[in-house]
This record gives C-alpha cells, sequence and structure tokens, in this order.
C-alpha cells in the first residue's frame, strides 16, 4: 500500500489535513488517533507520517513501550494495529498521552474494542486529533488508477475498480496491479482477473472458521437476520454481534453489512466446495423453516455450481417462487427437485409450459393424467389442452379443458369449440363454477375470452372487440404465469385486424408484451401479430425485422406460430415483388399449412398464402385447406367478421389464377356482408371496383374513394395497390396521374393525412411500385420490355445497344419513352415501377379485359 502514500489525492479530508500539519511543523506537538478497518490505509498513512519525519531529522520509534520504560520525548512514537496490544502497553500509551511531553500516532481497528484501547481512543480524541479512515471515493479511485502508468490512464476501468472493491483501497491497489499485468481487451472486463483473486487467499485462510463461515452465508447474497446467522454458526446472538463487527473491522464486509462484489467472488470461488454447499444448503434449510425466501439463494448456488447438493424441497419451493417471473428457470429448479427425488408435479409441466417446451410439458402430463392424484390430474390436463391447442389439435384440447371442470377451463373449452367450427359451443359458459374456482383476474379473463369469441361469432364486431380487450387488460397485471392456449391480447388483435381497427391491435399487443402476458409461450404469438400489421400497411422492411427478431433465438416455432411466420414471410416477398423468395418459400409455407389444422384463428395466414399460392400457379395444392376453412365458416353459419378477410384474399388469388368467375362469386360474398361493420363494406366497395379495373372501366372518383377507404381501415397497402392498378389501365393521362398519385400518397402517409401530400423522392417510388404488384398493362412495346429487363440488369445503354443490335441514343430514346408513358419523376421511380412491371410479365394471364360479370 505504499502507493497509496505517496499521493496525497489519494487521501480523504482528515489524513489530508494531518499530513499538511506534519509538513507545515515537523516539530510541533502532535497526538493523533487513527481508526479504519483494515485495507483502508493506516498502515500507509503512518508510513508517510514517519517519512515526513526522518526526513526532518527526527527519530521514529515503531513499537509500543513496556510499562515502566522511559521513552525518548525527541522520538515519534508510531503504533500500528494498537487493537491487538494487551492492556499493560496500552497503558504504558494512555501514560503518555497524560503526560503531555511525547508525539504519538497510534492506528487500530474499530474492533475488538477492549476497555483500555477505548480509554485510549477517548485520551487522543480529546487531547489531540482523531483521524477516520474510510474507502475511497469514485474520484480517489480514478485519482489512484491514473498513477498507474501500465494502465495508460484507461477512464473506462475506474467505474468496474470502484464498483468491483467498494472503494476499499487495499482491494482497489490489488485489482489495479491485476489489470496492469493482464493482457486485455479495449473496454473495461467483464470480471476481474483470476490472479487477483488468488492474493485474497491468504487473507482468507488466516480468518477463524467462524468468520469464514459468516462470510459464506452472507456471500449468499441475501439479507440475514441475526436469528438466523446465530442458528447456522451455533452462537448466541451476542457472540454474532460480535463476529460480525470483527469482520467488518478486517475489512471484509461493508459499512452496509455486504460484500464488495471481488471479496463475494474470492469466497465463493476460494472457500471449499464442502465449506460452501453445508453453508448455503443448512441456509436453504432455514430460510425455508422460517417461510421466507429461498430464491435467492437457490441462485447463489446454482452460480456455485452447488445446485446438486440442494434439498429437494428447497429446490421445490425455489421453483414455485421463480414460476411467475420466470418460468425457464422455474422448470430447471423442478427438474433439479426431480433429480433430488422429488416427484413430479402439475406445476412442473406448467413451468415447462410456460417456458416453451411443450414437447417436455405434455409428456410431464400425460405421465400425470395417469398417476397422479385427482387434484394433480386436473391441473395436469389444463396443461396437456394448452399445449395440444398451440399445435393445433383444437378437438383433444376441448375433451381435456372439459374434462378438468373449472370455470376457466369451460371458457377455454368454449374459445377452442368455436375455433374448431362447433357452434354448439357458443352456450357452453356456466353462470357458476361448479368446481368452485374463485373469481380471480385470470378465471375473470377466461370468462371474457370465451365472450368475446362468441360475439365474434354471433354477433357485432364491436362486442366481441371490446370483451377481449378488457380480458387482455384483466391480464396484464399478472399474467406471466397464466398458461393460456391463446392469449386475449392475441385474439383481440386478430379481431381488430379483421375489422380494420389496426390501431386498437398494436396497443393491445405492445401492452401484451410490455406486461409479459403468457410469459414466453405466447411471446411470439404477440410479435408475430406485431409484424402482421407492419405487413398490411406495407411496411414490409419493419415487418420483415419484427419477424427476424422474433426467430433470432433459433429455437423452433409452434406449428401455430410457424404458419403466421411462413404466412409473413410469403406476403413480404408478395409485397416486395420477391419471385424467387416467393419460389423458395413455398413449400416450407404448405409444410406450414400442413402440420396445424385449419381453425378459425389461422385463417388469416391461410388466406395470405392463397394468394401467394396463385402468384405461382400453385394454388390447387392449397385448394383442399381453403375448401376446409370455408366448411368451417358454414358450420359457424358464416360469421362476416370472419369471412370477409378470406373472401378478400380468394377474391385477389382469383385475380390472380385468371378465374372472372371465382371473383365474382367473392366479390358476391363481400357484397352480401357489406352491412356487418364499416370495413365489411369498405373492402366490399373495393372488391366490385378493383373488378371493374379489371375489365377496362375505370372510374377515377370511385377508385379513388375505395382506395381511400381500404388505407383508412389499415390496408394501406392494398388501397396504393388498387389506385396503381387502376392507374396503369386507365387511357385517360389526367386520369393515369390523378391515380398515380393517390397511390403515392397512400403508401406514403399513415391514415388522417391529406391525400395531396406526395412523399418524397426515393421513398415514395418503390412503395407505389409495390402497389401495383398484380396483373398488369402498362402499355409497353414488346422492344420496351426488353430494354426495361436490360436496365433492370445493370447494363448501360451501350451494353443494351450491343445486345439488342441498336444504338445507345436508340436505347435512350426508348427509356424516356417509359419514364413518360409511366409517369415517373425520376429515374429511381422509374426502376422501382419497371421492376414490378418486367416481374408480373410472365405470369400476367390479363392481358386483355376480363368479360363483363355474369348476371347469374
Amino acid at each position: 500500500m505504499n502507493d497509496v502514500a505517496e499521493s496525497r489525492l489519494l487521501l480523504g479530508r482528515g489524513a489530508g489535513s494531518l499530513l499538511d500539519l506534519v509538513g507545515r511543523d515537523p516539530r510541533g506537538p502532535l497526538v493523533v488517533g487513527v481508526s479504519g478497518p483494515g485495507g483502508h490505509g493506516k498502515t500507509a498513512l503512518l508510513t508517510e507520517v514517519a517519512r515526513a519525519h526522518q526526513r526532518a531529522g527526527f527519530a521514529v520509534r515503531m513499537s509500543a513501550p513496556e510499562p515502566g520504560e522511559t521513552v525518548d520525548p525527541d522520538a515519534l512514537v508510531l503504533i500500528d494495529d494498537a487493537h491487538l496490544l494487551d492492556d499493560a502497553r496500552l497503558g504504558a500509551l494512555l501514560r503518555l498521552v497524560a503526560g503531555r511531553r511525547h508525539r504519538l500516532v497510534v492506528a487500530y481497528r474499530p474492533w475488538p474494542r477492549s476497555a483500555a484501547l477505548t480509554d485510549l481512543a477517548d485520551v487522543l480524541r480529546r487531547d489531540g486529533q482523531a483521524v477516520l479512515l474510510g474507502p475511497f471515493t469514485r474520484e480517489l479511485t480514478a485519482a489512484y488508477l491514473a498513477t498507474v502508468s501500465e494502465l495508460g490512464g484507461r477512464g473506462d476501468l475506474v467505474d468496474f475498480v470502484h464498483t468491483q472493491t467498494a472503494g476499499v483501497p487495499r482491494y482497489v491497489e490489488r485489482l489495479a496491479r491485476a489489470l496492469a499485468g493482464a493482457d486485455a481487451p479495449p473496454g473495461a472486463p467483464v470480471e476481474p482477473p483470476r490472479s487477483v483473486l488468488l492474493e485474497f487467499g491468504p487473507d482468507l485462510e488466516a480468518q477463524p472458521t467462524a468468520v469464514r463461515r459468516l462470510l459464506l452465508a452472507v456471500a449468499a447474497g441475501v439479507p440475514l437476520p441475526v436469528s438466523m446467522l446465530g442458528a447456522l454458526l451455533d452462537q448466541e446472538p451476542e457472540a454474532v454481534d460480535e463476529l460480525i463487527a470483527t469482520t467488518r473491522a478486517a475489512g471484509l464486509i461493508g459499512a452496509d453489512g455486504r460484500l464488495a462484489p471481488i471479496v463475494r467472488r474470492v469466497v465463493t470461488a476460494l472457500s471449499p466446495a464442502t465449506d460452501r454447499a453445508a453453508v448455503w444448503r443448512r441456509l436453504t434449510e432455514l430460510q425455508l423453516a422460517r417461510g421466507g425466501a429461498v430464491l435467492p439463494l437457490v441462485r447463489s448456488l446454482r452460480a456455485a455450481g452447488a445446485l446438486a447438493d440442494c434439498p429437494a424441497t428447497t429446490l421445490t419451493a425455489a421453483a414455485t417462487e421463480a414460476l411467475a417471473d420466470e418460468p425457464a428457470f422455474a422448470a430447471d429448479l423442478f427438474a433439479a427437485a426431480t433429480a433430488a427425488g422429488a416427484p413430479a408435479s402439475a406445476q412442473q409441466a406448467l413451468a415447462t409450459a410456460l417456458a416453451g417446451n411443450l414437447d417436455d410439458a405434455l409428456r410431464l402430463a400425460d405421465r400425470l393424467l395417469a398417476t397422479a392424484p385427482p387434484a394433480e390430474r386436473a391441473e395436469a390436463a389444463v396443461v396437456a389442452a394448452t399445449a395440444l391447442a398451440h399445435r393445433g389439435h383444437v378437438g383433444r384440447s376441448v375433451e381435456l379443458y372439459r374434462w378438468s371442470g373449472s370455470a376457466s377451463s369451460v371458457a377455454f373449452a368454449t374459445v377452442g369449440g368455436l375455433a374448431g367450427g362447433d357452434l354448439a359451443a357458443a352456450g357452453e359458459a356456466p353462470a357458476d363454477d361448479p368446481a368452485g374456482e374463485p373469481p380471480t383476474l385470470r378465471a375473470s379473463a377466461a370468462r371474457l375470452m370465451a365472450d368475446g369469441v362468441r360475439e365474434s361469432v354471433t354477433g357485432p364486431p364491436t362486442a366481441a372487440l371490446s370483451a377481449l380487450v378488457q380480458a387482455a387488460a384483466l391480464l396484464e397485471p399478472d399474467g406471466r404465469a397464466a398458461l393460456l392456449p391463446d392469449s386475449p391480447a392475441a385474439l383481440a388483435a386478430l379481431t381488430a385486424v379483421h375489422c380494420g381497427e389496426l390501431e386498437i391491435a398494436e396497443r393491445v399487443l405492445h401492452r401484451a408484451l410490455a406486461a409479459g402476458v403468457g410469459g414466453p409461450l405466447m411471446t411470439r404469438r404477440h410479435r408475430l401479430l406485431q409484424a402482421w400489421i407492419l405487413m398490411v400497411r406495407g411496411q414490409t422492411a419493419a415487418a420483415a425485422d419484427r419477424l427476424a427478431a422474433t426467430t433470432a433465438d433459433g429455437r423452433p416455432l409452434e406449428s401455430r406460430d410457424l404458419l403466421f411466420a411462413a404466412a409473413l414471410r410469403m406476403g413480404i416477398a408478395r409485397r416486395n415483388s420477391d419471385l424467387g423468395t416467393l419460389k423458395g418459400g413455398w413449400g416450407q409455407a404448405l409444410e406450414a399449412v400442413v402440420r396445424h389444422p385449419v381453425d378459425l384463428f389461422t385463417l388469416l395466414p391461410l388466406g395470405e398464402l392463397a394468394i401467394a399460392g396463385a402468384r405461382l400457379g400453385d394454388l390447387a395444392r392449397l385448394e383442399p385447406y381453403l375448401r376446409e376453412g370455408r366448411s368451417l365458416l358454414n358450420r359457424l353459419d358464416d360469421p362476416p367478421l370472419w369471412s370477409v378477410p378470406l373472401h378478400w384474399s380468394g377474391l385477389h388469388a382469383a385475380i390472380l389464377a385468371d378465374e372472372p368467375a371465382v371473383a365474382d362469386d367473392r366479390v358476391a360474398a363481400l357484397l352480401a356482408a357489406a352491412g356487418h361493420s364499416r370495413y365489411a363494406a369498405v373492402v366490399a366497395a373495393a372488391a366490385e371496383s378493383w373488378v371493374e379495373v379489371l375489365r377496362g372501366a375505370v372510374d377515377p372518383v370511385r377508385v379513388e374513394t375505395a382506395a381511400r377507404g381500404l388505407h383508412d381501415t389499415g390496408l394501406w397497402w392494398d388501397g396504393a395497390r388498387l389506385a396503381g392498378q387502376a392507374a396503369i389501365r386507365t387511357a385517360d393521362r389526367r386520369a393515369m396521374t390523378t391515380l398515380l398519385e393517390c397511390a403515392r400518397a397512400l403508401q406514403g402517409r399513415p391514415a388522417g393525412v391529406d391525400g395531396g401530400q406526395r412523399p418524397a423522392t426515393g421513398e415514395g417510388a418503390a412503395p407505389v411500385a409495390d402497389a401495383i404488384t398484380g396483373p398488369t398493362q402498362p402499355g409497353l412495346s414488346d422492344r420496351e420490355y426488353e430494354v426495361a429487363e436490360l436496365v433492370l440488369a445493370g447494363l448501360t445503354y451501350r451494353e443494351i445497344g450491343d445486345r439488342l443490335f441498336i444504338s445507345a441514343k436508340t436505347v435512350e430514346h426508348h427509356v424516356a419513352r417509359m419514364r413518360s408513358r409511366l409517369n415517373c419523376a425520376n429515374r429511381a421511380e422509374l426502376l422501382a415501377l419497371l421492376r414490378t412491371v418486367v416481374a408480373d410479365r410472365a405470369s400476367n394471364t390479363a392481358g386483355q379485359p376480363w368479360p363483363r360479370r355474369s348476371t347469374r
């Protein structure tokens, strides 16, 4: 610690004042008591005082006098570790102070404190000066590090060193020396070097057994009352207090009763494993016996690799505590308890399911259904039913929910029955709970979920959305440990998407994610639905980013989530006119459809995949599943809330497949449902306008009204696409300009912004091109198509001319004509539009206007 004494900047106010006094007048009277825990710089301060006097030519005595011994009055008496002196020597020092002829500085720890040391400290304080040494402030830590040349004045280490050492000077010096000698990369390290931990070994070994056990107990990281420490150490409370004071005086425990992080690491790493496991195991037993929380202790055991030594009862209690906030950790603890001899439980299956591991959850639940007591079997049935619901086995899930018997389970059975097309399930919710389940938040949310889904099938969409949003709000305070077949937030978002209330869907999903409703099992579901909203708005880049983040952890998706993810990929690729990705992802999309049976809540991705299938000319492979979807809706009396989006998707699939009669049927179905809601009316009007556009009848006012209606219900991309389709099919140049401006405005602004605004160049061009995806007839000649393909391939005008045996000037003329004909403001806009036109030409089966609609 000599380095500490070499800089006045590293001394606290009291120590600095003492050295200033000595420096000004080495011959003046000097009676000082220096107190501080071990490692706080007492020895360094005495060394500096001795140096100052020796430089001034004074003799320095460093030992306490014997009783009756004569001490030279001209010598400076410096005594370190006075707390270790016997009463006789302390008495001799007391007489020196009382005689007022000698100059002396006495340093001691706050404990142990004998009566003789107390008397001496009182006299030193009364007749002289008292200096109390404490830990470094952050500024002093920074100043010390600045003196270590090997660290190069690295300010990034200050917070790390100060936090790890709690400012104890001895620890600051050790850690700084280790960092100076370590070959570490730039930036603050995550943990101290192993070498510095070994320096603490002798300090730890020098402590009595009781102190080492106390340090292990404190290293567990939880508050420990004296009574509990007494039981652990087999000592009375008074002895425990004295032991704590001794350990604090040694500088091993801070004034707040905690260990500095570096000391905690040392105690955990260097204590014998048997001692560590014995102390922590005993602590968990004592904490469990007194009804306290055991999770923090068990967490420390796990970090130290001593979890295997923990009793099964303790592990089970800790797992139960972790279940609400950390289901994955709880599942690990339950598994450890089972390995330690505890029987498997329904709570273990619950934790496993909440963590997203449905394979193990199903295995555990199925075993419990066959072997557990009745109460456990009912809980296991709920776990199995939920896991099966996530995997699309709605019938078996409903059966298990009904068998379990609680009101929540009956509500979930109602939701599942309706999802599977069983209209009779709409009347299943009981007035009272036959199993006596209290009306908790979760039970109330389950009942509201059932009410909401029932209203979505039999009532108005506003009632359905209201019930589901209320159910989602009920779960937000305490929904992390709620095991759900589907979350009310997800169902509310689906309902909102189906009736054009995308802002409500966004908000309810955001709140559910912030509250962690449903734990990790539901997190992906909520994020996928967020990505879906971004996609239907045409914000494909943001949707792709959200989708990538949802699957970034590498864990396999459950079948329902896999279906949504596949539909998202295909929908994003279609909106980006990315034919390669469409073709590459089609096989995986079909596999996702096969893996998850059709139900009410997967009609949305099924409709999106139908459009992709038609775009690829492979709709026939999806047709059996679409028939099943239509059959399901028929069994539910064709509820408009769920059928309208499927008819809307079917219309676009029919357009891409060049099936006018099918398209007319879809339009007729949408018109029949138009009175159900504002969304249904908007979509029906847009569908009718779209088909008329394809037949060559472009009414700019009607098209723009329909397109803006789509935009205002959240279908931004579809609205822009309708306007763009009409623009490239009209012969009226003024109408083309107006509709292209409308397409740009709709794709580039949120709802409610004035439609006359035009997006900035470079932002609006690509979205407008995306908006015109589908069969097109822009009126380009065959030669212009050839030029367009080569321009998009990146060839120069000269290279294109050489390829087509025409001059570069002629190529430039063709490009100028295309830009004028397509009304593009700049080259970027032209390239974006040409990319769509060329990509769609190969599959363009609408080269001539469709025949007029049948009157049948």
